[in-house]
Order: structure tokens, then C-alpha cells, then sequence
């Protein structure tokens, strides 16, 4: 697998699929490697190539127990976008990946040609935060209740039902503790309210009407605020949308995409 370096020295492990002419970044959720997108990353392939990589603290990227945060995850792109000589690419980024998106495309604009957010928030004190209820349900200690309180916040019954496994959104089983906490860290430290009006690339805005990982009422705050963005909210769906609702969302991202002049 390729690696790059980053300029603070830490190796990350970078992933290049498909044919297509225009690349696309593929930015996955918290504490999860590129495998987030395993299960819907062919559905771009007939128009798109995809780029992912394993954030710092997960696959085959290097682990450092140093402080990680969404900013630095933006540089770690930008180092692979650079090592695979892109200037620009568009960026599809869900869950913490969406934070990430945020700050590459505000800080790093001329790298960024279009935006989609998917299941995020601007994080900080503006953000909608989940109920005490949800955070409760991903702390039991019974065997086994954390992991399906996670899989009901991902997705519906009727698709858990039908789909028994192996899930990719679940987080990185191969990462170490120190990894976990400040990827958690990270994503909580994350509050891009005061740069998302910077964000100059056409955005679209994707959500769940029944996430409640990451609240949908996040959405409309980061439509409203980033300039001319998009809003699709997706009936019925929760944090996974992209995955349980992948006929409907990848097309919505392809048609964004294509809607987009070139340069």
C-alpha cells in the first residue's frame, strides 16, 4: 500500500481506485480507516477515481500519541493529494470526515473544486449536540450493547435485519487506545463556526431526517452558513445514510458533482 510523508514526519497510508478522470477524496468517520467506504466506493467508479486514506491513528497509517485534530487530518490530505501531484480534487466527507472537509476546504481552498458534507456538524458551542440518552447507550458495559446501540444510530431495523454483517463504520478494530482517545479528542475539539464562510467551492449538504449520532438539525446550520451551499435531507435515514440509502445518495452526489463547471 502507498504511504506518504506528512510534514510533521508520520507515514500515512493512501488508497487509489477506479478510472475515472476526476479524482474524488473520500473522507471516513471517526476513528475508522479507509474500509468506512468499502460497501458504496465502486458506485463513483464509472465516472470518478476515489482517493481514501487511514487517518493517523488507524490502518496502515502511522499511530503517534501526540495531540491529533481535524485541522492536522486536513494536512494529512493535502500530503496525499500532494504525493499523488493533484492540485485540485472535489471532497466527500461524512461524520468526522465531514469536519475534516470543513477545514481543508476554509483553509485550503485552492486544493478544493467542490464540497459535499455528509452527517456532520460545525462543531463548538453552535453545533446541535446528541442527547445524553444516546452518549449513555455508547457507554454500556453489558457484552455486546455498546456495539448495538452504535449499529441502531448507523442504521434502521428493517436494513440490520436484512444486512447481518460485516460492518465497516463500526471504527478501526486494530487501533490502539491511545489512538481512539485522541481521535476522539480531536473530534470534539473540532468548531469550524467562525471559517465555514470562507468556504468558497460550491457545497452540498447531505443528512439523515433521523440521525441522531449527529443530529440532523446540524445540517441547516452548515447550509446556512457556508455561501450558496446545498441542503438534501434523506427521509427515514440515519448516520450511515450513505451506506443503507446508497442508491439515492450516491447518485445525489454524482449529479452535485457533475453540476459543478470545470475550471
Amino acid at each position: 500500500m502507498p504511504r506518504t510523508m506528512t510534514a510533521d514526519g508520520v507515514g500515512i497510508a493512501y488508497q487509489v481506485r477506479g478510472e475515472g478522470a476526476a479524482p474524488l477524496v473520500l473522507l471516513a468517520g471517526q476513528s475508522n480507516n479507509h474500509r468506512w467506504w468499502d460497501a458504496v466506493r465502486d458506485d463513483f467508479h464509472g465516472e470518478r477515481s476515489t482517493i481514501t486514506f487511514d487517518y493517523r491513528g488507524t490502518g496502515e497509517s502511522d499511530k503517534p500519541d501526540v495531540p491529533y485534530s481535524t485541522e492536522l487530518f486536513a494536512l494529512d490530505v493535502i500530503a496525499v493529494l500532494d504525493a499523488l501531484s493533484i492540485g485540485r480534487a472535489d471532497v466527500y466527507g461524512t461524520s468526522m470526515g465531514g469536519r475534516v472537509a470543513q477545514q481543508l476546504a476554509a483553509r485550503h481552498p485552492d486544493r478544493v473544486r467542490a464540497l459535499v458534507l455528509g452527517c456532520t456538524s460545525p462543531g463548538g458551542p453552535h453545533a446541535v449536540e446528541r442527547t445524553n440518552e444516546v452518549r449513555r447507550s455508547l457507554v454500556q458495559t453489558g457484552p455486546g450493547a455498546a456495539r448495538q446501540a452504535l449499529l441502531e444510530l448507523m442504521y434502521t431495523p428493517g436494513w440490520l435485519a436484512a444486512h447481518p454483517g460485516p460492518y465497516r463504520t463500526l471504527g478501526d478494530p486494530g487501533m490502539p487506545a491511545h489512538a481512539q482517545r485522541r481521535h476522539l479528542a480531536a473530534g470534539n475539539r473540532h468548531d469550524a463556526w467562525q471559517i465555514l464562510p470562507d468556504i468558497s467551492a460550491p457545497t452540498l449538504v447531505v443528512h439523515g431526517t433521523d440521525d441522531l449520532l449527529n443530529p440532523a438539525a446540524n445540517a441547516p446550520l452548515l447550509a446556512d452558513r457556508i455561501p450558496g451551499a446545498r441542503l438534501r435531507m434523506i427521509p427515514g435515514a440515519r448516520h450511515a445514510y450513505f451506506e443503507e440509502y446508497r442508491t439515492l445518495a450516491g447518485p445525489l452526489v454524482l449529479d452535485f458533482l457533475t453540476s459543478v463547471p470545470q475550471p
